[in-house]
């Protein structure tokens, strides 16, 4: 696994696993976590594969994935840039809110917890 630094950004990238959903899924949490301004410009594709040292069709799927999502947004002669919506940010981190309980969910529930034991257990977590 390379742990690769861009900017602010790091991208940890296992090269058993598809490099495109990997690259999505940094940018989604990364945007959902605030970690990248809304209306930020991205790198080109062409950068961003020079410096994570991919093949540049990798980042342009990435980056379609992405603007299919509506997070990013191409505007011709102008570059990439992050959605400036809050509102596809705010559905984005409910989509993986979402996801991560479904996960918690099937894992406590395959080692036996009831659904009261777990929400007993989120209660007692610390959040800080």
């Amino acid at each position: 696994m390379d742990i690769i630094q861009v900017g602010d950004l790091t991208f940890q990238l296992d090269y058993s696993k598809p490099l495109y959903e990997q690259i999505i899924n940094q940018f989604r949490f990364d945007i959902a976590q605030g970690h990248i301004q809304l209306g930020t410009r991205t790198l080109s594709v062409r950068d961003l594969a020079k410096v994570l040292k991919v093949n540049p069709n990798t980042v342009m799927r990435a980056y379609q994935e992405l603007e299919r999502d509506n997070l990013f947004e191409t505007r011709r002669g102008h570059g990439t840039f992050v959605t400036s919506s809050q509102k596809k940010v705010d559905e984005l981190q409910r989509s993986l809110a979402t996801q991560a309980v479904s996960n918690f969910v099937t894992s406590i529930k395959s080692i036996g917890f009831t659904k009261d034991s777990a929400i007993t257990l989120i209660e007692e977590a610390e959040w800080n």
